[in-house]
């Protein structure tokens, strides 16, 4: 059986860890494999696309566009939900606006 929905093709080295460590946060439900990562939190739904941090420019500290797919470059910018390229925890915490004392990745 066939779904409309791509799975990720390979996972970065970092995202097993994010997902440990979000599942360890009370009321955050994570579901892998969803390009990569969907998030849930106090009624939203977070989607995340996991870099490692070797795709980070030097210069801006911002993932390459080298380091992105196309369709990822497209999302950005034309997705109407949320949708964000990150590279660690602590980007994800923050962008759900969860402050990270307790949880370090």
């Amino acid at each position: 059986m066939s779904t409309k929905y791509r799975k990720a093709a390979k996972v970065d080295r970092n995202q097993d860890s994010i997902v440990e460590a979000l599942r360890a946060i009370p009321g955050v439900q994570v579901e892998p494999k969803h390009d990569d990562i969907l998030v849930g939190y106090k009624g939203r739904t977070y989607w995340y696309e996991i870099k490692h941090p070797d795709c980070l420019s030097k210069k801006t500290g911002k993932v390459l566009d080298s380091a992105k797919k196309e369709k990822q470059i497209e999302l950005e910018t034309t997705w109407p939900g949320h949708y964000k390229i990150v590279t660690g925890l602590n980007e994800i915490l923050a962008d759900m606006g969860i402050v990270n004392t307790a949880w370090e990745g």
